[in-house]
C-alpha cells in the first residue's frame, strides 16, 4: 500500500468517542483514555459494560449529598478506569486500572440487589461513572421504573449529548468534583469551565447538583477564587458547595489540607461570594457538616458519621423564619 493510500485508510478507520469532553479519536481496535470504550469494526463498543469493581449499600450523605434524599441509602457501584487520572486519587487502584476479564453484572441483578437491601436509590461512584456510561443508561432506566432514584459522583466532564441521555434515563443527582481552574500545573488538558457548564445544564433540566472542591495543597489550593466565582455566577447561591480535606494518596504526598485553610475558604465562600450552603468535609466535625438556615442561622439538619440525626426542614422551608431550604427528594 502506498503512503497516501495508508493515510486515507487510517482516516477512514478513525472515530471519535462522544461520551466525555476528551472526545478521544480512536483507530480500529484501540481504546480511549478511560480504557472502557473501543473502536471495533468502526463502532464505539463499551468493553467495560457491567464489569463492576464494587457493589455496596451506603448512606447518601457520604457521596457527599447533603440536600438530596437526606437520610436514605443508595446501592453504590463502580467500574474501572477514568478519564482524568488525578495524581492524588484516593481510588487509584480502581481508576488507574483497565476493566478485567470478569463476568458482568446485568442491570436487572443490580437493581434487584438495591431492592433486596432496602436501598432507596442507585449511585455510581468510586471511579468515574463516565466509564460505565451505557451501563448507567440501562441501570438508571430500570431503577426509575422500580421506584429508585439514580445519582452519580463524577468529575462532570460529559458531553452535553451524553448528559442529556443520562437525565432522560432517570439520573437526577450529580455530586460533581471540580478539580481545579485554568492555569493549573496538573490536569492541564482539562477545560474546567465545561464542568460548570454541565452543572448548569443539569440544573436547567430539573436535576440536582452539589459541587465538591477537594483542596489539594500545591495543586488546586490557589484556585478557590475562580471556583467560587464560577459557582456563584453559573450555578447560584443555593447550590451546595463541599470544601473537602485532601489526604496523601497515589503520587501526591503533600501533607493533608490544614483545617485552618478549609475553614478560611468556607468563610470566604459564604461571606465574600454569598454561597448559602457551604460544608467542610473529610474532617469528621458535625458542626461543619450541619445545615443552618442562611437567614436566621438556626440549625436545621444535623449529621453525624454520614447519618442524619436531626431534620427540622418543613415543606422545604425553615420552620423558624420561613426561608426556603432547597432539598431534592
Amino acid at each position: 500500500m502506498k503512503y497516501l493510500e495508508r493515510q486515507n485508510f487510517a482516516c477512514m478507520a478513525l472515530m471519535e468517542c462522544w461520551i466525555c469532553e476528551r472526545k478521544c479519536k480512536l483507530n480500529e481496535g484501540k481504546v480511549g483514555v478511560c480504557k472502557n470504550y473501543a473502536n471495533i469494526n468502526g463502532e464505539l463498543v463499551h468493553i467495560g459494560y457491567g464489569k463492576l469493581s464494587a457493589v455496596e449499600s451506603r448512606p447518601i450523605e457520604i457521596k457527599p449529598f447533603f440536600h438530596y434524599y437526606p437520610g436514605t441509602t443508595a446501592l453504590t457501584f463502580s467500574g474501572y478506569g477514568c478519564n482524568f487520572y488525578c495524581p492524588w486519587c484516593q481510588n487509584y487502584h480502581l481508576s488507574f486500572s483497565s476493566p478485567p476479564d470478569i463476568e458482568l453484572i446485568p442491570p436487572e441483578k443490580l437493581v434487584g440487589l438495591a431492592l433486596l437491601h432496602g436501598d432507596q436509590g442507585l449511585c455510581a461512584s468510586f471511579n468515574e461513572p463516565a466509564t460505565l456510561f451505557h451501563y448507567l443508561l440501562d441501570v438508571f432506566e430500570l431503577g426509575t421504573k422500580r421506584g429508585l432514584y439514580s445519582c452519580l459522583v463524577t468529575n462532570g466532564y460529559f458531553t452535553l449529548k451524553a448528559l442529556k441521555m443520562l437525565l432522560d434515563a432517570g439520573a437526577t443527582g450529580f455530586s460533581i468534583d471540580i478539580k481545579g481552574c485554568p492555569g493549573m500545573k496538573v490536569l492541564t488538558t482539562i477545560d474546567h469551565s465545561k464542568v460548570f457548564r454541565n452543572a448548569r445544564f443539569i440544573l436547567d433540566n430539573g436535576g440536582h447538583v452539589e459541587m465538591v472542591y477537594l483542596v489539594v495543597p500545591k495543586a488546586n489550593d490557589s484556585c478557590y477564587e475562580w471556583i467560587f466565582k464560577m459557582h456563584l455566577e453559573k450555578l447560584g447561591e443555593d447550590v451546595p458547595l463541599h470544601i473537602n480535606r485532601y489526604y496523601p494518596a497515589n503520587y501526591w504526598r503533600e501533607s493533608p489540607t490544614s483545617l485552618e485553610c478549609l475553614i478560611r475558604l468556607r468563610e470566604i465562600a459564604m461571606k465574600e461570594y454569598n454561597i448559602k450552603f457551604v460544608y467542610v468535609g473529610n474532617v469528621g466535625d458535625p458542626r461543619l457538616e450541619a445545615t443552618h438556615c442562611p437567614k436566621c442561622g438556626k440549625r436545621l439538619i444535623t449529621r453525624i458519621g454520614y447519618r442524619v440525626v436531626e431534620f427540622k426542614v418543613k415543606d422545604g422551608k425553615c420552620p423558624y423564619c420561613g426561608e426556603r431550604i432547597p432539598i431534592y427528594g
